[in-house]
């Protein structure tokens, strides 16, 4: 980004840095999926851990990403923490993203670049 930002407005470099770090928030397939979960209803830590797979610690970072960047929320009920999308345009833009990666899927794949760091 340090070349854009000497062509650029700073407003406009804060602007592209924040919607570059709202991609990354979907950037990783387990959030990707634990968002697909949370679409068909309502899940604590301990259902996403039986689902996934994984170990609860990560499954609650992934959670906490996802909560601090705005995809999902929590409520308390009891002892349990139920977590649910936090906005509805999540659906759309998941929709939107498979329909795009169902046209592209080759191409995607073919792609050596993203996974090389800037």
């Amino acid at each position: 980004m340090s070349s854009l930002s000497k062509r650029l407005p700073a407003a406009e470099v804060e602007q592209l840095q924040l919607g570059a770090k709202f991609f990354r928030g979907l950037g990783d397939p387990t959030r990707l999926k634990i968002l697909e979960l949370l679409l068909q209803r309502e899940r604590t830590v301990t259902q996403l851990v039986e689902i996934l797979g994984i170990p609860q610690g990560r499954v609650s970072s992934h959670l906490a990403c996802l909560s601090w960047c705005g995809y999902v929320t929590a409520s308390r009920q009891g002892r349990n923490r139920y977590y649910r999308v936090a906005d509805k345009r999540v659906r759309r833009i998941l929709a939107l993203a498979q329909d795009m990666v169902a046209d592209n899927a080759e191409h995607i794949w073919a792609c050596t670049r993203l996974e090389r760091s800037p």
